[in-house]
């Protein structure tokens, strides 16, 4: 595996363990977000802990490459979902660039692990 793609997968599961964790523990401003977009704190929740979810796959994947590559479509999948989301909630489009960042960073961890 790469330095770049071990950066990237450090980096990514960094960001996703805080942002995960916060909404697990359901933090006022992850029950105000939540709110915003319409989904009730059990279902924010759930999001969370596919996000520690996906942390952990991608420091796993840095041992067992095809669970980092699983980690990454995950964050993908989601990163996607999450500007559905705020699009659909009437959101300005700049409030999906966090989204469309950690989409393509994931985007290019996978890139990076299928070209070796």
């Amino acid at each position: 595996m790469s330095i770049t793609a071990t950066v990237l997968a450090v980096l990514l599961a960094g960001i996703f363990l805080v942002l995960g964790s916060a909404k697990l523990a359901t933090v006022p401003a992850m029950r105000q977000a939540a709110a915003h977009v319409g989904m009730t704190t059990t279902h924010y929740r759930l999001l969370g802990a596919l996000e520690v979810a996906a942390a952990a796959g991608l420091l796993l994947g840095l041992r067992i490459i095809p669970l980092g590559a699983a980690a990454s479509i995950g964050l993908l999948l989601l990163m996607a979902g999450a500007v559905v989301v705020h699009l659909r909630s009437g959101d300005p489009a700049a409030r999906c660039l966090p989204a469309v960042i950690a989409g393509a960073l994931a985007a290019a961890h996978l890139v990076l692990l299928a070209c070796g």
